[in-house]
């Protein structure tokens, strides 16, 4: 079992200026995974839904990506955050991190083989 960095970016697709998602979410999901491929970090995106309280006290829900990072450093997670920020044209994104204890399993029968 081995300890390390587990951070999660939360990015909302609803534009900062017009707080409507612009484009379908498949086409977030391709320009994250490329913003990951030209970082060379591993990763897993989940959609979700969410809902949050702007300053003004105004509700808004909005699609949102679920980005996991393992391992990566904090300045590596930052870079990253900062792209998508800018390239989904966000206000901010949110980032959480914590210590995970990470592990493989593996089946048994394909290494006998």
């Amino acid at each position: 079992m081995e300890k390390m960095n587990q951070s999660v970016i939360y990015i909302g697709l609803n534009d900062s200026v017009t707080h409507e998602q612009k484009f379908e979410t498949e086409k977030y999901i391709s320009i994250l995974k490329n913003v990951c491929m030209s970082y060379h970090v591993a990763f897993s995106v989940n959609k979700v839904s969410g809902g949050y309280f702007h300053e003004d006290g105004s509700y808004v829900e909005e699609n949102t990506l679920e980005l996991t990072l393992l391992g990566q450093t904090p300045k590596m997670i930052r870079e990253i955050a900062t792209d998508l920020c800018t390239f989904f044209h966000q206000e901010s994104v949110m980032v959480t991190s914590s210590e995970a204890e990470v592990y493989f399993v593996q089946d048994q029968l394909l290494k006998k083989e």
